[in-house]
């Protein structure tokens, strides 16, 4: 009976956690979306396209989401199987939105926007490159997801550590959306 509390205990500790990291995160980018908006007003603001590409590495992460909430609903029923076919589908377009991503920064550099030389190309690649570090967090959450879920851990950790994964990955989906939004109606 000791042992089910302890992990009750560690389970909403945990939860708490993810959601201190979620508080911290949207701290940090709503700092760097004022800055953003400051500096423009400063002058000196280089004016160019935003990557066409990220239209799709929007609609990838948005997918994932979907693909990942549906995966999780299927842990929840003891599905392993279609949980790991939306964790592996997921994972994949989670890594399509990181290719895309990489691949914008070249559509930037052929503009001649680098990260150095004006405050507006450096903004874009911190903000995207920043977000794109938190959704590679969450591609390293599926594949320790998927690994469980190979060995079959516990059914009620599995569980959890899906739901805190789904938790948090909706997160970046909306945060990318935030930015993607912000960055069209401020550039």
């Amino acid at each position: 009976m000791e042992k089910q509390s302890t992990t009750v205990i560690n389970a909403k500790a945990v939860r708490f956690t993810v959601w201190l990291i979620i508080v911290a995160v949207i701290m940090m980018f709503a700092g760097l979306t004022s800055a953003y908006i400051v500096r423009k007003a400063e002058g000196n603001w280089a004016m160019f396209e935003l990557p066409s590409l990220f239209i799709y590495s929007t609609i990838s992460i948005v997918l994932s989401s979907l693909i990942l909430h549906w995966s999780h609903l299927e842990a929840k029923k003891g599905n392993s199987k279609n949980q790991m076919i939306g964790l592996v589908i997921s994972l994949v377009l989670g890594s399509l939105f990181l290719f895309l991503q990489w691949e914008s920064f070249g559509q930037l550099v052929d503009q001649g926007v680098f990260l150095t030389g004006n405050p507006s190309g450096g903004f874009l690649y911190i903000i995207t490159g920043l977000h794109g570090l938190h959704i590679f967090a969450g591609l390293v959450w599926m594949i320790v997801i998927i690994l469980g879920v190979n060995s079959k851990i516990n059914q009620s950790l599995n569980v959890l550590r899906s739901s805190l994964c789904v938790t948090y990955w909706h997160f970046v989906d909306i945060l990318w959306i935030y930015l993607f939004i912000f960055l069209i109606l401020n550039h």
